[in-house]
């Protein structure tokens, strides 16, 4: 699906600017002081994070609002996104792909998740490259990320009931110096 940026026509910005000027100095503004820092109120958790879909169909929409047109559907439940920005109760979300755009908060749960990239990886009895392998599993899978240890390269996941470990490096769903216990 192609994706048209939202640009707005010049003629509207300066008619839009030239409505303040008009109305006179900040005192006489139709906004209150410190609306614009209110409107951006969001969990106040930390930014970026890693949430994952609860539902099997979420529309990633151009911003934060019903209003805004659908850009793209996410078709896959549980498919892991980064949230990179809040507003209200809408938070704009970034795929492994880098396809970015806004979901209601109700789509996204807490639950981590992780997606296996770019071929097909081993997943491991333990945290070492010459432990016995589990599993192969095939680009593109979804799994389950369970614990991913202070200063080590590895995290355990679980893909359709195999338990096992990979290395950061062979999937997306976690930054690169986060631990999970």
């Amino acid at each position: 699906m192609a994706r048209i940026p939202n640009k707005i026509p010049m003629g509207f910005v300066c008619v839009f600017l030239s409505f303040f000027f008009i109305a006179g100095l900040p005192g006489n503004f139709p906004f209150p002081a410190g609306s614009a820092v209110a409107a951006e109120k969001g969990t106040g958790l930390p930014l970026p994070r890693f949430v994952s879909l609860r539902s099997g169909e979420v529309n990633l929409r151009a911003g934060p609002g019903v209003q805004y047109p659908v850009d793209w559907v996410f078709t896959r439940q549980n498919l892991p996104v980064e949230i990179i920005a809040e507003y209200d109760t809408w938070r704009k979300v970034r795929d492994w792909q880098g396809t970015d755009g806004w979901v209601h908060q109700s789509m996204l749960g807490s639950r981590r998740t992780v997606i296996i990239t770019n071929k097909t990886r081993t997943l491991r009895k333990s945290p070492n490259p010459d432990a016995p392998p589990i599993a192969h599993l095939e680009e593109n899978v979804i799994g389950l990320l369970l614990k991913c240890p202070d200063g080590i390269a590895w995290c355990q996941v679980e893909v359709d009931g195999y338990k096992g470990w990979m290395k950061r490096i062979e999937f997306w769903g976690i930054h690169r110096n986060e631990a999970i216990e």
